[in-house]
């Protein structure tokens, strides 16, 4: 679902860029999650300050409400050769929709593959655990498989497959997964299901949960699973033109309840990350009342989105021409946003997935 633009902005995607040093594009998490960088930016004023994310209680206030996403990183990147021999890498994306074939022992799931040449419809993939694999459609890059395993798929998954982290972290194979399994993965995730993480979560550690409790600081979750069209790049100029992902997302009654009476009783309500700001603005009305439920989230935010429920978010730094970046300029402003990102280069924040956050309040 895209939503229309309603004031006067610029939606050619160059307006969206920004020059930033592959040197600062972190490989490796905080040696400590709540040891990283955390710019504050007013939204309002457009100024900034600089402090650490375990400072974050002296941040929030006592009554604000934090959202959170709970789901957890499967290991769904896995390695095959095709029935022709050629080497094979397969991202199951489970958010995109997976499904349970007619027989027991079939799965389908959308999938993005890598090979040396683009499997076509009918290209069967073999993988170890006796997991093997059938191209059922192509389009646009993305892939329906059909898995067949002996072994309950999840469990495969988890036996053979590898933490599929984002592109631009690259260091080498054996550097990866056993860490990253842990590491790339927050510390209240529970409900499996999601190909890439929701990152802004990666810097709270349990001890500082309990801080922010201690406060009085309610902390309710959402689900949406990550999908990794996430990461997929904008093609078009003109950012309006885009199609987003779709990604699915469930609120229980439970949630959407102590949300509102939250609203109600004039509590902030601080999202975070980019993907609990979706399910929340997907899920709300035109008052901002969230509605509990489940289903497909194609909510794209963009400059010119009229925020309904969320009233502050912590987040990482984005991608240059990033439709989360689009997200987090609808709601600080472009202008400003871009203005601290120049600062938070110039300072040497660390970005993306493993970098550092900032909070817009």
């Amino acid at each position: 679902m895209t939503m229309s633009c309603t004031e006067d902005h610029g939606f050619d995607i160059s307006l969206f860029d920004y020059d930033l040093p592959e040197d600062l594009i972190a490989q490796h998490p905080a040696d400590r999650r709540e040891n990283s960088r955390l710019l504050v930016l007013d939204r309002q004023s457009g100024q900034t300050a600089h402090r650490r994310f375990y400072e974050l209680p002296l941040i929030l206030n006592a009554s604000d409400v934090l959202v959170v996403n709970d789901t957890r990183v499967i290991p769904a990147r896995i390695f095959g050769h095709k029935s022709t021999g050629g080497r094979a890498e397969v991202l199951v994306d489970y958010a995109d929709g997976c499904t349970t074939g007619t027989d027991p022992h079939t799965f389908e799931c959308s999938c993005m593959i890598r090979a040396s040449r683009a499997p076509k419809p009918g290209t069967r993939i073999l993988f170890d655990r006796g997991l093997s694999g059938r191209v059922i459609s192509a389009d646009k890059g993305k892939y329906r498989v059909e898995f067949i395993s002996e072994a309950p798929f999840h469990k495969v998954l988890q036996d053979i497959g590898r933490v599929p982290l984002p592109p631009y972290i690259r260091r080498p194979e054996n550097e990866s997964d056993n860490r990253d399994r842990e590491n790339y993965q927050t510390v209240y995730a529970a409900r499996d299901g999601a190909a890439a993480a929701p990152t802004a979560g990666f810097h709270f550690s349990t001890p500082l949960i309990d801080e922010l409790r201690k406060k009085g600081i309610e902390i309710i979750t959402v689900t949406l699973h990550v999908s990794y069209g996430t990461f997929m790049p904008v093609r078009v100029s003109d950012i309006r033109e885009h199609e987003i992902h779709t990604e699915h997302y469930e609120i229980s009654p439970g949630a959407a309840e102590r949300i509102n009476a939250a609203r109600r009783q004039g509590r902030r309500i601080v999202a975070v990350g980019t993907t609990s700001v979706r399910t929340l603005e997907y899920a709300a009305d035109k008052e901002g009342t969230i509605s509990p439920g489940s289903g497909q989230c194609d909510l794209f935010i963009y400059p010119g989105y009229r925020y309904k429920t969320v009233e502050a978010m912590i987040t990482n730094f984005h991608l240059p021409k990033s439709t989360l970046l689009m997200l987090v300029s609808a709601f600080a402003g472009r202008k400003s946003i871009l203005a601290a990102y120049n600062e938070a280069i110039k300072k040497r924040y660390r970005f993306f997935s493993y970098g550092d956050a900032m909070i817009i309040e």
